[in-house]
């Protein structure tokens, strides 16, 4: 059964098959797309590839092949020192905010003298 919004009471109502238009395949819609807005000349991919700004090589089968290696360790801390550096920095600032949060509700939670 298809439904359709009453006008007057605002809810939804019982409606036959004819009611059922779903967008895009209404009558009447141009068989031509619109014109373009912003008519600027666009490139050829022939054009583009003979001079590419950056032409650094592709890291990611790499690190595909670095992150998915089972020899235990945690995909975080992977990648060595530095990995390690911020991950106990995060931790430390977590701890700290903490404290420092907990100590803040001490205080607020005491009596005014």
């Amino acid at each position: 059964m298809y439904y359709r919004l009453n006008g007057m009471t605002q809810r939804l109502t019982g409606a036959s098959t004819s009611a059922y238009v779903p967008q895009g395949l209404k009558v009447g819609l141009p068989a031509d797309p619109s014109p373009m807005i912003f008519a600027s000349p666009t490139k050829m991919v022939s054009e583009t590839a003979s001079h590419v700004e950056y032409l650094g090589t592709n890291k990611v089968p790499d690190l595909q092949k670095l992150f998915q290696k089972a020899d235990g360790i945690p995909v975080h801390l992977k990648r060595g020192v530095m990995d390690k550096m911020l991950y106990r920095t995060t931790m430390g600032l977590t701890i700290g905010g903490t404290l420092y949060c907990l100590m803040a509700l001490y205080i607020a939670a005491q009596p005014k003298k």
